[in-house]
C-alpha cells in the first residue's frame, strides 16, 4: 500500500522527466545546424560541378564543330573542275597546266587563305582567322563572318602550321635519259607535292573561363600541286 508521501514523490519525479533541458535543446540545434550546413555545402558543390561539366561539354562541342568545318574546307583546297584538271595532261608537246589554286596564304600562323572551285560562281579565296576572341571564315565575296559565337565561347588561340612532306614521284611508263653525271632514270618523272596542315584551337566558355579546352587536327591536302620535271616547258609529261 502506497502512502501519500510515496505518491507525491513519484509525481514529482515524473514532472522532472518531462521535456528537454536548455542544454539538450542547444546541443540538438547545433547538431541540426551542422547537418544542414553539410547538406547545403554538398548541394552547392554538386551544382558547381554540374555547371562546370556543362560548360566544358559545351566548349568541347563548339570547338569540335568549328574544327570539323575548318578541316572539311581545307581538304578541298586546290580542287579544280575535272575538265581543267586534265588540260595539258594528255598532250605530248603542250605545256602542262599548273594548279593555280594550290598556293596557300598564311598570316603569322593565325590565319590561312586558300582557293578551290566550289562552283562556277564561287572560286575563292576562302579562309579562316582569329579575330577578337572568335574564329572567322572568309566568304567568296571577300567578307568575313563569325564561325564561333564570341558571346558564348572565347577562342584564346588559333594556330595553323603547314609542313612539307616528302613528294610522291608519279610513275611513267618509260625511264628517263639521266642527266650528265647522274644515273637517276626517274629524274624527269613528275612529282606530287604533299603538304600537311596542323590546326590547333584553344577556347573557353565566357560563363566559366576556368574550363579551357584545346583541340588539334591534321589535314593532308588532297589536291596538291604536281611538279613536272621535263627538260623543257614544252616537253611531254612523261618520256
Amino acid at each position: 500500500m502506497l502512502t501519500r508521501s510515496n505518491t507525491i514523490g513519484q509525481g514529482a519525479s515524473r514532472a522532472r522527466q518531462q521535456g528537454l533541458s536548455l542544454v539538450e535543446l542547444m546541443v540538438g540545434i547545433a547538431v541540426g545546424m551542422f547537418v544542414v550546413a553539410a547538406a547545403v555545402l554538398m548541394v552547392s558543390t554538386q551544382l558547381s560541378d554540374n555547371r562546370r561539366l556543362l560548360a566544358e561539354t559545351q566548349v568541347q562541342q563548339d570547338l569540335r564543330a568549328a574544327m570539323d568545318i575548318i578541316t572539311r574546307d581545307l581538304r578541298r583546297s586546290g580542287a579544280r573542275l575535272l575538265v581543267n584538271a586534265h588540260v595539258g595532261m594528255a598532250g605530248v608537246t603542250a605545256e602542262p597546266l599548273r594548279n593555280e589554286y594550290a598556293p596557300l596564304t598564311l598570316g603569322s600562323g593565325t590565319s590561312i587563305e586558300f582557293k578551290y572551285v566550289r562552283n562556277a560562281a564561287q572560286l575563292g579565296p576562302f579562309g579562316f582567322k582569329l579575330n577578337g576572341g572568335a574564329i572567322e571564315t572568309r566568304l567568296t565575296d571577300g567578307g568575313w563572318q563569325q564561325l564561333t559565337d564570341r558571346s558564348a565561347m572565347e577562342v584564346t588561340a588559333f594556330t595553323v602550321d603547314v609542313e612539307d612532306e616528302p613528294p610522291i614521284r608519279l610513275t611513267c611508263p618509260r625511264a628517263c635519259t639521266p642527266p650528265s653525271g647522274s644515273t637517276d632514270t626517274e629524274a624527269c618523272w613528275p612529282q606530287l607535292l604533299v603538304r600537311r596542315i596542323t590546326i590547333d584551337i584553344t577556347g573557353r566558355p565566357v560563363a566559366y573561363p576556368a574550363a579551357t579546352r584545346s583541340l588539334r587536327s591534321t589535314v593532308r591536302l588532297r589536291n596538291d600541286e604536281v611538279v613536272f620535271n621535263g627538260p623543257s616547258s614544252s616537253a611531254p609529261i612523261c618520256p
